[in-house]
């Protein structure tokens, strides 16, 4: 995208947002659009993949602090017309050209430079500026969702992604296959021409490059020049076992791509994990709860429990209380360095809603023999102000 784009386009409004939107807000409106906008969701429409990716772009912008910063320090200074902010007093020609690159001598700055650098693709005064530089494609975020078990245990799963990336037909060089881009006459390939306005000189983005140092006489039909389309591609992503809900997991290279033979940005994904009917999880500990009868807690009782490999026995032992933890060690999730987390059960009382007539006398015998004990003592003690 020139610098020319840049300034013209606006980008909070392609996501819906105000200009102070936070982070956040920015987030959520882009995810909200990429959904509703997805190819995949509108197959065939021409309108909705092109709102996709312009709103791809200004999420592009916006998600990225720096370039939102470069971006909105733009639009300030040359809202109203694409021109240079006035106020320059003095005499002699002023050259604002110095804002653009040259640094202040003595002063230890480099003027609008620094700020527009990143704008205008050019840093410092020199002919061929940067425009040609190599630069490193955008990250990209997604999510997948998975299940507990292959959460616990790692998983190989199918990626489908809609995303920016090199054209296959050009080869990232937006040049028609049998041609290659030429520089610039006009900017001498650096991106921008100084132009002179009364005592003024200015430089501002070559119209004839758009800024971007190169022309090309013979557009790649697919992607129209910008050596970037949007494609359809399937990866194959492994979760690793032990993974976390809402863990991000980065596979290098696999981003946007860069720009003048710079590397690929990076691909995250963020990991998604579906609860599980039975198991729990603290940590790398599974949890679980094992409902019990009275009389096995207190007279004792071997409980046998289900792992997601099998199954484990343990002793209850007798006058075990009710909501006590038992550990079934090496049972929970392995670690990366080979050990394992443990399988932590609960046990708890379980009341039955209704009685049979035989249990509801053994029990109103069980608490005839046992109604000198008072297991709230301290409460009635209290109570009675004792």
């Amino acid at each position: 995208m020139s610098a020319r784009d840049w300034i013209e386009k606006d980008f909070y409004r392609e996501l819906g947002v105000s200009s102070d939107a936070s982070a956040d807000e920015i987030k959520k409106s882009y995810r909200k659009l990429a959904r509703e906008l997805h190819p995949d969701a509108n197959p065939g429409d021409a309108k909705a993949e092109a709102r996709f990716k312009a709103v791809s772009e200004a999420y592009g912008v916006l998600s990225d602090s720096a370039k939102r910063k470069q971006y909105d320090e733009a639009r300030r200074l040359f809202a109203g017309g694409g021109g240079f902010p006035g106020g320059f007093g003095g005499a002699g020609g002023f050259d604002v050209n110095d804002l653009f690159g040259r640094a202040a001598q003595g002063t230890g700055g480099g003027g609008l430079g620094d700020l527009l650098g990143g704008l205008f693709n050019r840093r410092g005064g020199g002919a061929a500026g940067s425009a040609t530089r190599p630069r490193r494609g955008e990250d990209v975020e997604t999510d997948v969702r998975i299940d507990f078990t292959e959460a616990v245990r790692g998983a190989t799963v199918p990626l489908r992604l809609s995303s920016p990336a090199a054209c296959t037909t050009c080869g990232g060089s937006g040049a028609k296959p049998g041609t290659t881009p030429h520089t610039c006459a006009t900017c001498s390939g650096s991106g921008l021409v100084t132009r002179s306005q009364g005592a003024f000189a200015f430089s501002e983005p070559c119209r004839d490059c758009r800024g971007t140092g190169r022309i090309i006489d013979d557009p790649c039909p697919e992607c129209g020049g910008d050596g970037v389309s949007t494609r359809t591609r399937t990866l194959t992503v492994r979760i690793p076992s032990g993974v976390d809900d809402g863990q991000r997991i980065r596979l290098a290279g696999q981003g946007e791509p860069g720009r003048n033979g710079g590397p690929s940005g990076d691909l995250f994904v963020r990991v998604h994990v579906n609860p599980h009917s039975v198991f729990g999880r603290q940590g790398n500990d599974l949890t679980l709860t094992a409902q019990m009868t009275f009389s096995e807690l207190a007279l004792g009782t071997t409980l046998t429990v289900p792992t997601l490999d099998g199954k484990v026995t343990l002793k209850v032992p007798a006058g075990t209380a009710s909501g006590r933890v038992l550990r079934a060690r090496g049972k929970g999730i392995t670690k990366r360095d080979g050990t394992s987390g443990d399988l932590l059960i609960t046990l708890e009382v379980a009341v039955p809603n209704n009685l049979s007539s035989e249990a509801r006398k053994a029990l109103e015998a069980y608490a005839d023999v046992t109604k000198d004990h008072d297991p709230r003592g301290d409460l009635n003690a209290l109570l009675e102000g004792r």
